[in-house]
């Protein structure tokens, strides 16, 4: 991969249809499904180990149903799916502590999983809303997407070593691009607001097996050894446990994206944080993806392209613009469309750094929000071609 100047134009190698949109907010069923290689002569465990999950499984909110299925060809390979409101119940659930710790028993019985989600689009047999009233539908129409996948991990380094951590993620050689005949890096974006470091990739292909390429690659392995003195979570990459449990915690998904179909190769890339009242992140976080939704649609927007990353009450937007940061109105750029929705906006943030206390007042206070909310881009790579 190729560190990018803010400056440099690269030409496009590939349409992207108008309107390329993937989001977890659109209020259709969640099918989630984990494939798993139980360890030999681990079978009773992990079965005893299931049972325990699935009595506290069931009074998850949003938690609807769930499968145990083995292989007919090969006993040691299981698959559990389970059924959901919604996916944002989900999301929320799997990234807590609590699942964390319920887990790490599970993952002593496995050589290997595998997590898919997907919203339901179809299904036969009867209606779900004549079955059972009140039950999320299915989604409305299949979205259109550009093949890529978004996703970021985000930690916490100890307060005074920010530029030392900034000066390691920034210099360093690039990992081979290619992970295997069907997957691809494409970009990875670092930035540090605070002391919180904020690492946005996009994969063509398999996420799992470029995140595990980029985990084994010398340059990466001996920048991860480099930060280690400097995180606030301890963690130990040697120890598989340990590492599954440090990028379980660090991993901030993709709950929303938008393409406008007006790409730009020369916008430069910016991330915004908006730190959430406890609880409030995931409201936060569709507020925020309603606009982008809307703004999508404007052909004069400076915003061509908006990822919104979401765990917790940490709420991060990743957006692209034509000209920069600089260059583009304060409320186009928070992703604010009016008075309205700017007082709504302030209601769910936290106000560590006064962001809240900056939107509050008004239009002559934006650039200042802008400015609290801006993070510091690290550095910027993509891959040759892309």
């Amino acid at each position: 991969m190729t560190t990018t100047s803010p400056t440099a134009s690269q030409p496009p190698t590939r349409q992207v249809p108008h309107r390329v949109s993937q989001s977890v907010f659109d209020g259709s069923r969640l099918r989630v499904v984990l494939l798993l290689d139980v360890n030999d002569g681990a079978q009773q465990q992990f079965l005893d180990t299931y049972e325990q999950l699935r009595s506290h499984v069931e009074s998850v909110p949003g938690h609807l149903s769930e499968q145990l299925c083995q292989s007919i060809e090969n006993p040691s390979q299981w698959l559990i799916t389970s059924e959901w409101e919604s996916a944002p119940p989900f999301l929320d659930w799997v990234s807590s502590e609590e699942h964390v710790r319920m887990v790490k028993p599970l993952h002593r019985c496995v050589r290997d999983t595998r997590s898919l989600r997907f919203h339901v689009v179809r299904e036969t047999g009867a209606p779900v809303a004549e079955a059972e009233p009140g039950r999320a539908g299915l989604q409305t129409a299949p979205r259109v997407g550009d093949g890529v996948i978004r996703h970021a991990l985000t930690f916490t380094v100890r307060p005074g070593s920010e530029a030392t951590v900034a000066g390691i993620l920034a210099d360093y050689a690039s990992p081979e691009a290619r992970v295997d005949d069907s997957t691809r890096l494409c970009r990875t974006s670092l930035f540090l607001h605070g002391n919180r470091v904020v690492r946005a990739i996009e994969v063509r292909g398999d996420l799992l097996a470029a995140l595990r390429h980029v985990a084994q690659q010398p340059e990466v392995r001996a920048v991860e050894e480099a930060i280690n003195p400097y995180l606030e979570q301890d963690r130990d990459l040697a120890d598989p446990e340990s590492a599954r449990v440090f990028y379980t915690r660090a991993a901030l998904p993709a709950v929303h994206h938008v393409t406008a179909g007006r790409e730009d190769p020369a916008a430069r890339r910016h991330a915004l944080s908006y730190p959430a009242r406890p609880g409030r992140g995931t409201q936060l976080a569709r507020l925020l993806a309603e606009r982008d939704e809307a703004a999508a649609d404007d052909p004069g927007s400076p915003v061509v392209c908006s990822t919104i990353f979401q765990r917790d009450d940490i709420v991060v937007r990743l957006i692209d613009v034509r000209g920069g940061l600089d260059a583009c109105a304060p409320a186009v750029a928070l992703g604010l469309p009016d008075a309205e929705r700017t007082a709504e906006l302030t209601e769910l943030l936290d106000d560590p750094d006064g962001l809240g206390t900056a939107l509050r007042q008004g239009e002559p206070a934006l650039a200042g929000a802008l400015a609290r909310a801006r993070t510091t881009l690290v550095t910027d790579r993509r891959a040759e071609g892309v």
